[in-house]
């Protein structure tokens, strides 16, 4: 059953501790960028992708590709969420040797799809499993999330292109445009703006909405569901750190272990966030 959106903004600051408790827990994690991308998952997770834990071998389950493989943290926080895993069990194994819950998706793990961390890789894949469905006569959808930092790598078009050309109107990618990669500001590094324009020149269906907005997030999900004749992007503007302002837009904070300082400062931050957002 669907959560409500007073459901979503409750669990969100819930599940950010729970990333952060992973990530204090094997020593380290891409915090930044779980934090800009969680809420995302969460709102597909719960609301629009057709898996749980029962049907990871159903051929008609829906396909999930992070190839932002380094927000990994996030990730195992959802799949928690959603009974996949034990949250006590990731905690416990997360980031250490011989343990299956490494710092990237891992498809040895039930539900997890593809391995990533490669960047570019995801979306080529993704449009795979899209025409697959099509080919096949099967009704599962496909959603694959990038980061901005992959935009760079040339697979990432390719896939756009041949999307677009198979009109896979069963596919949805969200693109976490938090504007910073492990280098500092992306418009440094490879200017991007404006995505918009460009998905679109590429024949995509695009959506440009607050990434870090719950409701936002749940009516792109709806509008791309509907879309028909092609694919859809959802360009997710989002703020890396969200949630505190110890990391906040902080490139610094791509891969950073909290203090426990840190640590102390975040988790109040989240507290209040949930606080008044029950009081809203």
């Amino acid at each position: 059953m669907a959560k409500t959106l007073g459901e979503l903004e409750a669990l969100r600051w819930d599940l950010r501790r729970d990333c952060v408790d992973i990530i204090m827990a094997g020593g380290g994690g891409h915090i930044g960028g779980d934090m800009s991308v969680i809420d995302a998952l969460l709102v597909l997770y719960e609301n629009y992708l057709r898996i749980s834990p029962k049907t990871t071998e159903d051929p008609n389950r829906d396909r999930f590709v992070l190839s932002k493989g380094h927000a990994m943290e996030a990730y195992y926080a959802v799949l928690c969420a959603r009974g996949f895993f034990s949250l006590d069990d990731v905690k416990k194994r997360f980031s250490k040797f011989g343990s299956p819950y490494i710092g990237h998706p891992n498809n040895n793990l039930p539900g997890i799809e593809m391995n990533s961390g490669s960047l570019g890789h995801g979306l080529p894949v993704a449009v795979g499993m899209a025409l697959a469905a099509k080919m096949d006569d099967l009704p599962y959808r496909t959603y694959v999330f990038m980061g901005d930092g992959e935009l760079a790598e040339g697979s990432v078009w390719e896939g756009a292109m041949s999307g677009a050309n198979f009109a896979l109107d069963n596919l949805c990618a969200l693109v976490d445009r938090n504007y910073l990669q492990i280098s500092g500001s992306t418009e440094e590094g490879m200017k991007q703006d404006s995505q918009e324009e460009r998905w679109a020149a590429f024949g995509w269906n695009v959506l440009s909405i607050p990434g870090n907005n719950i409701k936002a997030l749940d009516d792109a999900f709806g509008l791309a569901a509907e879309t028909k004749g092609r694919p859809t992007v959802i360009i997710a503007h989002t703020t890396k750190g969200f949630g505190s302002s110890v990391m906040e837009n902080k490139a610094i904070w791509h891969h950073k272990l909290p203090t426990a300082e840190e640590y102390e400062q975040i988790i109040v931050d989240f507290s209040a966030h949930k606080e008044a957002g029950l009081n809203f």
